[in-house]
């Protein structure tokens, strides 16, 4: 392993996993009694794996209560994991300390759903962006003054924001100062928190656009963690969808959106709005998604979605599914496909701890 203050040398391929994580877990202990004894345990992420490659959108997609946010935070180690592994270009950043994570969060930066909450409003806008060159003493003044109108100039602001502060931004221009910032030191990976669920529709489209952008600028990867199917349809190359934890479906974006498995996924592109035609291909036939997201801390026995499954049968309640491969990098959670694989052998295979399945 090489030195952890040393940023790894970028390979040339273009299908370079930069993230990789596998059977990773996310605990939250339920505390109770006199002296605050663990009583019981949130898991907010249960095993779950997935890469991303340089250069294209993984999206995380699922209902509030899933998961999604946990997991985002989790794979930046803002957040301690329970068990698993998190590699960032070929190195296990699950049991990095302090140090050691100092070097990597260069290469790992988070923009977050709400730009108001994310910028320091004492802070001039100069300052915000420069502030990640400042705390890894990077440039001198005059480097880093040069960096912060570079950077405004790529996010399509005026220079002379550089001395505004964040309330005297529109919500739009602040996620431009967001986006910025998480640009300064060059990351080879972005995770974007619902990264436009706070702006108006006419300013997410903006926002969007310069997304996509500056990925094919810089070759960037995106996690992209979102309750937006119809933005992850637009910008996604491919979709993990969660829920309670876990992953119900991983397919290509293209894959998913024309051929869901997961009755999961088929609830909700079936609420999903169409703005014409065009798109009413891939919306499957209205299906009601029954009651609300059972609590995390108490999940259903057997398969957890069988609650609220237009598709439930008696084993669900008592069995609990495995990720199996239906279909090239397509998987899915759901006892049919284990009774479709009894009735054909091969139609359905239990995936490895990379998501992929045996080819």
């Amino acid at each position: 392993m090489s030195d952890a203050n040393a940023a790894a040398p970028r390979p040339e391929a273009a299908d370079e996993v930069v993230l990789r994580v596998q059977e990773l877990t996310k605990y939250y202990p339920i505390t109770g009694g006199l002296f605050r004894t663990k009583v019981g345990e949130v898991k907010a992420v249960d095993g779950v794996s997935f890469d991303v490659r340089r250069g294209e959108t993984y999206a995380i997609v699922g209902e509030s209560g899933c998961g999604k946010t946990s997991l985002g935070k989790t794979v930046a180690r803002l957040l301690e994991p329970t068990s698993g592994t998190i590699e960032f270009r070929g190195q296990d950043i699950a049991a990095f300390d302090d140090r050691q994570l100092k070097s990597i969060r260069r290469e790992i930066q988070v923009v977050y759903q709400d730009p108001t909450s994310s910028l320091n409003p004492r802070k001039r806008i100069k300052d915000i962006v420069a502030e990640p060159l400042v705390v890894h003493g990077v440039g001198t003044k005059a480097d880093r003054r040069d960096r912060v109108a570079e950077l405004l100039a790529r996010v399509d602001l005026p220079q002379e924001f550089a001395y505004r502060y964040p309330n005297e931004l529109s919500g739009g221009q602040k996620q431009r100062v967001a986006i910025a910032r998480a640009l300064t030191l060059e990351p080879s990976l972005l995770i974007l928190d619902e990264p436009t669920s706070a702006l108006d529709v006419s300013v997410q489209a903006k926002v969007v656009a310069l997304l996509e952008e500056l990925q094919a600028e810089l070759d960037l990867a995106y996690l992209l963690i979102t309750h937006d199917l119809s933005l992850t349809k637009n910008i996604a190359d491919r979709i993990g969808v969660m829920y309670l934890g876990r992953f119900m479906e991983q397919a290509d974006a293209d894959e998913l959106f024309a051929r869901p498995r997961n009755p999961y996924t088929e609830q909700l592109l079936s609420a999903i709005p169409i703005v014409d035609e065009s798109e009413a291909v891939y919306k499957p036939e209205k299906i009601e998604i029954q009651g609300e997201t059972p609590d995390p801390s108490d999940p259903p026995s057997g398969c957890s979605f069988h609650p609220r499954c237009h598709r439930v049968f008696d084993d669900c309640s008592s069995v609990a599914p495995s990720l199996v491969r239906v279909g090239e990098d397509h998987t899915s959670r759901c006892l049919l496909h284990e009774l479709a694989d009894e009735d054909a052998p091969g139609s359905a295979t239990d995936v490895d701890s990379t998501g992929r399945g045996d080819r």
